[in-house]
């Protein structure tokens, strides 16, 4: 189908590549397999866009080195990262570079189709991303100061007990200010709560 969305599975592993790409490919996705991400990297510019499949652990280059230098390159394409160590650190390293997700391997039909279906919505997302600063900048206009300090606060990594400390105020009185946050923004988690404040600019490094 010409108008199926395009899967580009990195891995060194024949096996992983036939097998991610047989699922991809009866679940209606046009799949297109790399054997390295300097291969990858070398034809990025003249690929068509689509989800990334992305295996951490590869000869010549990790997975985590090739996320940082397609993000250094400029490539917006979303990336799902495949391992088959159960490494926490690597997860939250990824998560940190913007990858979609993080699967295990093996991975289950299932997790990969909604990890996914997740990566073509921010995908999408990326195209309206003029439209959505605008759009969250006025949403984040509605916030009081105090909530906005907060929301800055969380939008620069800093736990609860730490924009407590900053703000001179009581961890508890964040937290209602954060739970008064996610509602003003209609957000039904951090992520999506701070993927509006960063579309607005905030998060950015401040005294």
């Amino acid at each position: 189908m010409s108008d199926a969305r395009l899967i580009h599975i990195i891995d060194d592993e024949d096996a992983v590549r036939r097998s991610a790409g047989f699922i991809l490919k009866t679940s209606g996705y046009a799949v297109k397999a790399w054997c390295s991400g300097v291969e990858f990297l070398k034809e990025v510019r003249h690929v068509d866009a689509g989800c990334i499949l992305l295996d951490v652990r590869m000869p010549e280059m990790d997975g985590l080195e090739v996320q940082r230098t397609l993000q250094e390159r400029g490539v917006t394409m979303p990336v799902i990262i495949l391992t088959g160590h159960g490494d926490v650190g690597t997860a939250v390293r990824a998560m940190k570079q913007g990858a979609v997700d993080f699967i295990e391997k093996p991975f289950e039909k299932e997790v990969l189709i909604r990890a996914i279906t997740a990566a073509f919505e921010r995908l999408d997302a990326t195209k309206h991303a003029d439209s959505r600063a605008e759009e969250a900048s006025v949403i984040i206009a509605g916030l009081t100061a105090r909530e906005r300090e907060v929301l800055e606060g969380l939008a620069q990594g800093l736990p609860n007990r730490t924009i407590a400390y900053d703000l001179g105020i009581s961890a508890r009185t964040v937290e209602v200010h954060r739970a008064n946050v996610m509602a003003k923004l209609d957000a039904r988690s951090l992520s999506e709560a701070l993927r509006i404040a960063f579309a607005a600019g905030l998060g950015s490094e401040k005294s």
